[in-house]
Parts: C-alpha cells; sequence; structure tokens
C-alpha cells in the first residue's frame, strides 16, 4: 500500500562486505617505481580489492609527506599504506622517518621498526613480514629445495631486502651469510651457496662463474639500463648475469617476471591481513562479546 511506513532492512550481507583498500603513495616519477605501482594496481583489482595511487610531486616537503601519512593512518577506509622507495624527491627527506610515520598497524610493506623488530626476534606470525623477501622464500619453497641446513648467501643489507631475507631464511633453519659492498672476496663466498639471493642494485654484478653448479638464485634487481630496442629507450636488469647463470643454477628467476609478481602476492596477503585485524578491532569495539 502506498504511504506505508516500511522497516528499514538491516543487510547482514552488505554489512559484511569488506572492501579492502590500499594506498601506493609515491614521490616523484622513477620508471621502476611505476612499473611496479601499476603491477600492484592490477593485481589488487584482480582479488576484488582497490589500490589507490597516490603520485606526489617531486618538489613535495618532508613536512607535507608526513602531513599526508598521517591522514592515511587516521582514516578508517585505508586498510594498508605503502610507501614506494626511493623517494625520488627534489628535497631532502629521510625515508627512514617516513617508513616510521606508517601506522605499524597499516604497514603491509613490513618495514616498519615494530614489524621489523618482530621479524628480528623470530616472531613469524600476525604481522607483517616484509613483501619482496616473503615472495622470495614462497619461491625458493616451491623449488622443492631442502632449506633446513642449506648454505644461504644474500647479497645486499637493506631494510627492504637484504636484511629481512636474511632474518627469514636464518628461521627457516639456512646457515645464512650476509655480503654487502664492504665483503672481499665475494665471488669466493657465493660459490659455496645452495641458495644465493641478490639484492645489490648493481646489474649484472653476479657473474655465472660465481655460481654453486646446482644452486637456487633469486634474483631482486630492478635497475632500468639503456635499450635501444625499446621504445621506452631503457629496459629493467637483474643483479645477475641472467644468461650465464642460467647454466649453471637449477632455479634462476628472471627479470622482470620473477621476484615482481610475488612482492605484489604479499603486499595484497599483508592488506588482507591488516583488514582482518582492523576488521576485528571494529567489532571488539563496537559489539557485546559474551566471556
Amino acid at each position: 500500500m502506498s504511504g506505508e511506513n516500511l522497516a528499514k532492512i538491516i543487510s547482514g550481507k552488505e554489512i559484511a562486505k569488506v572492501d579492502i583498500v590500499t594506498v601506493v603513495g609515491q614521490v616523484g616519477d622513477r620508471e621502476d617505481s611505476a612499473i611496479y605501482i601499476r603491477m600492484k594496481c592490477r593485481m589488487a583489482a584482480n582479488i576484488g580489492a582497490k589500490a589507490e595511487h597516490l603520485h606526489y610531486p617531486r618538489s613535495i616537503s618532508q613536512e607535507k609527506l608526513i602531513e599526508e601519512i598521517e591522514k592515511l593512518n587516521e582514516d578508517p577506509e585505508v586498510n594498508g599504506i605503502i610507501v614506494q622507495l626511493p623517494l625520488d624527491s627534489e628535497n631532502k627527506i629521510d625515508g627512514d622517518l617516513i617508513t616510521n610515520i606508517v601506522s605499524p598497524l597499516k604497514d603491509v610493506d613490513g618495514i616498519h621498526d615494530v614489524n621489523a623488530g618482530k621479524l628480528l626476534h623470530g616472531q613469524l606470525k600476525g604481522f607483517f613480514i616484509a613483501c619482496t623477501p616473503y615472495g622470495c622464500l614462497e619461491l625458493i619453497k616451491r623449488t622443492g629445495v631442502e632449506i633446513k641446513g642449506a648454505k644461504a648467501v644474500v647479497i645486499g643489507r637493506s631494510k627492504i631486502v637484504g636484511s629481512p631475507m636474511a632474518q627469514l631464511l636464518t628461521w627457516n633453519h639456512a646457515t645464512v651469510t650476509v655480503c654487502h659492498s664492504r665483503t672481499k672476496d665475494i665471488a669466493s663466498i657465493v660459490r659455496e651457496a645452495d641458495i644465493l639471493v641478490v639484492a645489490a642494485g648493481q646489474p649484472q654484478m653476479v657473474k655465472g662463474d660465481w655460481i654453486k653448479p646446482g644452486a637456487v638464485v633469486i634474483d631482486c634487481g630492478t635497475t632500468p639500463i639503456p635499450d635501444s630496442s625499446r621504445a621506452s629507450g631503457t629496459r629493467l636488469s637483474g643483479d645477475v648475469d641472467y644468461e650465464a647463470a642460467r647454466r649453471v643454477a637449477s632455479y634462476i628467476t628472471p627479470v622482470p617476471g620473477g621476484v615482481g609478481p610475488m612482492t605484489v602476492i604479499m603486499l595484497i596477503r599483508n592488506t588482507v591481513l591488516a583488514a582482518k585485524q582492523q576488521m576485528v578491532t571494529v567489532f571488539s569495539d563496537c559489539c557485546y562479546l559474551p566471556t
């Protein structure tokens, strides 16, 4: 009948919907960063999540960037925050400070000091593990090669890849050596590795004759190098001489198409975890939960 006062419907189906939103903040115009951001956005869309790309100019100040991140921390609609590194700014910006401005509850990159500290102490569940190392670990596991007791070498000690990678391998019972720019006779150390993870940022650094026959080689390098055959004039290069190394290794990741997609998958995994944890917090705050 017209004019009836009908009860409003309380739709459990609608209320139960969880929108998973990740915000990716980029400063400047680095092409390698842009490639990964596009990949993140596409993959998020494929699983029904939303990835919002916030592009800040190279002229942004550290104070303004902090202000923008704090807004995202306070936004209940945002589940995860990623600050795309490196920061391509014409102003001096402290990258460590910026990554620690992100709330550890929304740090789906897993590089906030709180999350990094938990990994250091071997707390591998219920928090955010750095995405690239986490993806590398999964790639190694998928080969079927035994990690326990293996000799592993990690080249690079960054907070994003090298250091957390070494910790993950350690907690998975490998014997780990970390090499870096000050390491002497690095080639001889690499030749002993059953598992080699390279995150040095130096294109083609690791030569084929550095590789132990049958080793698993994970190449995290993504450096643009000149390539006149490409419309862009550049292509991405890994840190390993791929063509030479693939003749010696038992498994090797290509660049692109190796570590990158796994990094994105782990970002999505962390964002889903963040959304679940935030949903539990909301329900515990607003609902009566019998004891």
